[in-house]
């Protein structure tokens, strides 16, 4: 398959960024609550995450080097422990809650036991990431994940007010009803919104997933294909559940709050197919992005304490990196089993990530504009005005993030 097959490293981390459970959950609210309102949010969370994923990757092609090898080097041993502990925490919730999201989509089409079904999941995914190569786990995953255009041709179908549609992509402080109540909701989903596009694990792991594919600085333009083309795609479908939940959700007067409930939109649609499509990507997304979570901790954990890590080595020659990512996938999976609500622990996470995204895109952004260490490579005029814009802006979320947690009753208005 050659070089194109490396675009599923961009699809594979887009879907674990803009449609797994914590994006499909705040773009179906935010299109429900505000219409086409904060169509806008995606995107900025998308140029943003453009942005510092090609930094990363390109670091990764130039210098062998991945993010939290530089966070350590760059922030020292104790902000670096600080920003490591909070993206360990950050990976474990948003993989406790991929895996109650596929646990839920099997139930709804078995009528089984949903703990039976977050065993399985664990006990799934534990196989997958220990048997398939690294680039298999890109292409299935990657591949699997494009059904999620279902929801596009859904939207499409339905029929959107284009004129809404571009109104929603000029941005506004405050949503169009204005009251004080309505407007720290829309902060709220906003910030959670651009937090979830933007969540550090997927820096993590697209950086080390240049190293695990063995770029090298030649692969400095594929670096930003692979980029503009993964994201380009999750975008638009971010921005189509948003059309949705503007469309279709709000008129029936349906809380999307279960995951599956997105698929209602796809079957209505379109019939059956509409809904084993939808499903179906569903679960590839959702898969995804458990695989990415636990593996993107497993890789800061090694990497920021020197030890050999990646699937490219044989697992004998990985002992500790091995041990991390088993133990990160179980923990989300007791975690589940207990019977807490995916979608809160969505919440969390969405929360605790907004907290980590200055620490970890401030060392990066430090090395690829560093031209004694990247040489030609070094950031351009374009990169660097984007990587401080964004360092601010993310800066400035991570701040409010907390008080608009708790002022909004944890987005409930």
């Amino acid at each position: 398959m050659g070089q194109a097959a490396e675009v599923f490293l961009g699809i594979l981390t887009a879907m674990g960024g803009f449609v797994e459970i914590g994006e499909l959950v705040f773009t179906l609210t935010a299109g429900t609550r505000f219409g086409y309102q904060l169509l806008w949010v995606c995107v900025l969370g998308t140029v943003g995450i453009m942005a510092y994923c090609e930094m990363a990757g390109r670091v990764a092609a130039v210098r062998g080097r991945p993010v939290f090898s530089l966070v350590r080097e760059r922030a020292g041993f104790a902000a670096g422990g600080v920003t490591l502990v909070a993206s360990l925490v950050v990976s474990l919730l948003t993989c406790a809650a991929e895996i109650g999201g596929i646990a839920l989509l099997w139930q709804l089409v078995s009528d089984g036991p949903y703990r039976f079904f977050v065993l399985l999941a664990f006990v799934a995914f534990a196989v997958i990431v220990w048997v398939l190569p690294f680039q298999w786990i890109e292409r299935v995953y990657g591949l699997g994940g494009l059904m999620m255009i279902v929801f596009a041709v859904t939207l499409i179908k339905i029929g959107p007010d284009w004129g809404e549609v571009a109104q929603g992509l000029v941005p506004r402080a405050a949503p169009s009803s204005g009251s004080a109540r309505d407007t720290l909701l829309y902060a709220y989903v906003a910030v959670a919104l651009m937090s979830s596009i933007m969540l550090p694990y997927e820096t993590y792991f697209y950086a080390s997933g240049g190293i695990e594919d063995d770029w090298k600085p030649k692969d400095v333009t594929l670096n930003r294909v692979v980029v503009l083309v993964g994201f380009a795609l999750g975008a638009l479908l971010a921005m189509a559940l948003i059309g949705l939940g503007a469309d279709f959700f709000a008129p029936h007067r349906i809380d999307p709050q279960a995951p599956a409930t997105a698929a209602l939109a796809a079957s209505d649609a379109l019939g059956r197919a509409g809904l084993a499509l939808a499903l179906g990507g569903m679960f590839f997304a959702f898969g995804g992005a458990a695989i990415e979570t636990c593996l993107s901790g497993a890789y800061n954990l090694a990497q920021f304490a020197g030890w050999p890590w990646g699937k490219h080595l044989p697992q004998r020659a990985t002992p500790r990196f091995t041990l991390a990512w088993i133990v990160l996938l179980l923990l989300a999976a007791l975690l589940v089993v207990t019977g807490i609500d995916p979608v809160q622990v969505v919440e969390y996470s969405i929360v605790a990530s907004v907290v980590v995204l200055p620490l970890s895109y401030f060392p990066l952004l430090m090395v690829a504009k560093d031209r004694r260490i990247m040489g030609r490579h070094a950031n351009g005029w374009l990169s660097n005005a984007l990587g401080w814009f964004y360092l601010v802006l993310v800066t400035l979320a991570a701040l409010a993030a907390l008080p608009l947690f708790f002022l909004t009753h944890q987005g409930q208005g």
